[in-house]
């Protein structure tokens, strides 16, 4: 038997576009709806046309695109009750962006009609009656409506919501959305209310569409669907206004592998992740690491036990298998790590570790300095230069034997009582390398910029691929907070290096020390790497 098909509207390019800090522009839309439909989502929601340019460019820009699975969208509202249909601007502008389908809402919700509207409750349901056969008339092609606050008015006044539902229906919408817009609805209403919905319409093709403000989105949209629902509105990564609408990754990944829908095109699921991260890299914006099935750290294993169990078996700590949504397994090394973790995590690499022996010799070293502020969860780099230092592989390809600091008038940084170091500054770094010392000065932004530029500069004559290593993020964090200024504090830098991405720390009460302790991991790491790599190359 075929699976039932669940269709999935996205609305990430209009809800979406109005959660706090969200800013699309409209390459950022265009960009996202051609991933949209990679991806196989039945419908994209292009925005409101009428309300604002962009939106009127989008669907102006959207018609030279072509898309191999999507329906482009149009939402718009009911018209104005001091109007009729034919003399409408808003439904003018939804007419005029010819889009493949229609997308509506009006009031259903007794409280909204008498204090938003206010207007009387027959004229709330001519609106929504005389604006849904005027579109289906005029533009040929389906109309969809959303029924605002559906589930308040539910609660409300359940004859006068059905009621408004049915003229709808009678209009001619092939789709009615049952809207939690307030977000504060329970899986257990939901139930009752979309059972009441089927029984009272019949034939009616029900759409949920929910926000998160209670935390329940998503069991409130896997609820609907299980009472009959047969579309699904959401934005990707639950972005939106307030608290989010319900997030479109959790929704299919639960819907298609535990309940057995068809939400996505055969073996489109496994770009779940994928859209995920291009969504969040388009909004700038780092998406939360324990976001289920897409998040960095949905599929990571901290504790030696975990580890140990997922080795054996991965299901006794993994809901899914993590490649099914394009994600991956990943072991972290800390202070509660066990030799599972450690062999999970470098047995490819360094086979040197089925010794019990050096493993414990590992672990005890990360144990104490963990203790001491470090972190090595993403810090791959230095927890790499740690392992090959127990396992005499640390060849170390240059010496630092001092830097110097100086602000703009050339004196050293640290004899200033009053020193600005924001703006050029200039370092100096000297350094060995195969017994030949090198002295290099360079200017930057800032003293840590500074730094990095000298070091750069003395390394790039021996080792021009130093060229390749780019960095990509730079965190500080204070450890012991009591301390208040003499407290440690704890730098994580990413880098970028020959197609790798790894992380590097320090750990000093002094920033610069700890920036420059990190900073210099990550070119002794990037340098071994890259040995490592010319000597598999020549074996």
């Amino acid at each position: 038997m075929s699976q039932q098909k669940i269709e999935i509207y996205d609305t990430t390019l209009r809800d979406g576009n109005q959660g706090e800090g969200v800013n699309l522009s409209l390459r950022n839309k265009l960009d996202i709806a051609v991933v949209l439909d990679a991806l196989g989502v039945d419908f994209i929601e292009g925005g409101w046309p009428g309300s604002n340019p962009k939106d009127d460019d989008f669907f102006v820009s959207v018609k030279d695109m072509d898309f191999s699975h999507a329906k482009i969208t149009a939402f718009g509202s009911t018209h104005r009750a001091d109007s009729v249909p034919e003399d409408d601007a808003f439904l003018a502008k939804l007419v005029q962006a010819d889009a493949d389908v229609t997308c509506i809402f009006g009031k259903s919700w007794d409280l909204h009609v008498e204090q938003a509207l206010r207007i009387s409750a027959d004229r709330n349901l001519e609106m929504i009656e005389g604006s849904i056969a005027y579109l289906v008339e005029t533009t040929k092609k389906p109309v969809f409506y959303d029924a605002e606050h559906f589930f308040d008015g539910f609660k409300s006044d359940p004859g006068y919501t059905l009621a408004s539902l049915q003229v709808a229906f009678d209009a001619g919408a092939q789709r009615i959305i049952l809207c939690d817009t307030n977000g504060g609805v329970l899986p257990s209403e939901v139930k009752v209310a979309v059972e009441a919905v089927r029984n009272s319409i019949a034939g009616v093709q029900l759409g949920i569409h929910v926000h998160n403000d209670g935390g329940l989105a998503v069991a409130n949209t896997l609820q609907a669907i299980e009472a009959g629902a047969v579309q699904v509105h959401g934005t990707i990564n639950g972005i939106g206004e307030r608290c989010g609408n319900v997030d479109l990754t959790s929704v299919i990944g639960n819907l298609e592998l535990k309940l057995g829908y068809r939400c996505l095109p055969e073996g489109r699921i496994s770009g779940l992740k994928l859209i995920s991260k291009k969504v969040w890299e388009i909004l700038a914006m780092d998406g939360p690491s324990v976001q289920p099935f897409v998040g960095n750290s949905a599929f990571a294993h901290k504790g030696g036990v975990h580890v140990s169990a997922v080795l054996r078996n991965p299901e006794t700590y993994e809901h899914i298998p993590p490649e099914v949504v394009g994600n991956s397994r990943k072991i972290l090394i800390s202070e509660l790590s066990g030799g599972s973790n450690l062999r999970a995590k470098l047995a490819n690499r360094y086979p040197q570790l089925e010794g019990k022996e050096v493993s414990q010799a590992i672990l005890g070293e990360v144990q104490e300095k963990e203790h001491a502020g470090y972190s090595y969860e993403n810090a791959d780099g230095s927890f790499d230069l740690l392992v090959r230092r127990h396992i005499g592989r640390y060849q170390p390809c240059f010496e630092t034997i001092f830097y110097r600091i100086y602000s703009p008038s050339n004196e050293l940084v640290a004899d200033q009582a009053d020193s600005d170091l924001d703006g050029t500054i200039e370092a100096s770094v000297k350094i060995r390398i195969n017994g030949s010392e090198t002295l290099c000065a360079a200017e930057g932004n800032g003293p840590i910029d500074a730094l990095n530029q000298a070091l750069r500069k003395a390394l790039q004559v021996d080792y021009p691929v130093v060229q390749d290593l780019h960095l990509s993020d730079y965190t500080v964090r204070v450890v012991n907070s009591t301390e208040e200024t003499a407290a440690k504090v704890r730098v994580f830098l990413e880098h970028q290096f020959e197609g790798e991405s790894f992380g590097t720390i320090g750990v000093n009460v002094d920033i610069i020390k700890a920036s420059w302790l990190a900073l210099t991991e990550a070119y002794h790491y990037a340098l071994m790497q890259h040995s490592d790599y010319l000597d598999e190359l020549n074996s």
